[in-house]
């Protein structure tokens, strides 16, 4: 997928703000380019106590933002399925003064194509994806890998 309609991440947003715990972040999809989804999240809904970005904030934003860049996936494939996250390795390397900007992209160097192969042909897959969140200055404050799995829903 190269590209991705207005739709599809207006329609992420709107998945995003349904949940309660991801909408008190107040997360915005930024947008899609190069294989990476972009998400932010203000500070001032996200500080703690030190005047910088939570940290749970931090690793939830990633989290939402490799979620939905695998949803998006899922949906855009015309396929119907659920996706969870199930595990992760988190890193906080920076403390974040200023508002959050998470990307998340796929590991694998084969796309996207091998996922939905084996989602479609054994009814559930797993795809590893990295994310972080990043400086001002472009540096990084926190990293993430994740793995993700996608069921397709049987009737």
């Amino acid at each position: 997928m190269t590209d991705l309609p207005e739709a599809a991440l207006q329609g992420l947003q709107s998945k995003l703000l349904a949940m309660p715990p991801a909408r008190a972040l107040q997360p915005r999809v930024e947008g899609y380019a190069l294989g990476r989804l972009r998400l932010s999240a203000p500070l001032a809904a996200n500080v703690n106590d030190k005047g910088t970005a939570f940290g749970g904030s931090l690793a939830s934003l990633m989290t939402l933002a490799a979620w939905g860049l695998t949803v998006l996936q899922v949906e855009q494939a015309g396929l119907d399925g659920e996706v969870y996250v199930a595990d992760s390795q988190l890193r906080y390397l920076a403390p974040l003064r200023d508002d959050l900007y998470a990307e998340a992209w796929l590991e694998a160097d084969d796309g996207w194509a091998v996922f939905l192969s084996t989602l479609r042909g054994r009814g559930r897959a797993r795809a590893t994806l990295q994310a972080r969140v990043l400086l001002p200055d472009g540096g990084i404050a926190t990293t993430a890998s994740s793995r993700y799995v996608a069921i397709l829903r049987r009737d």
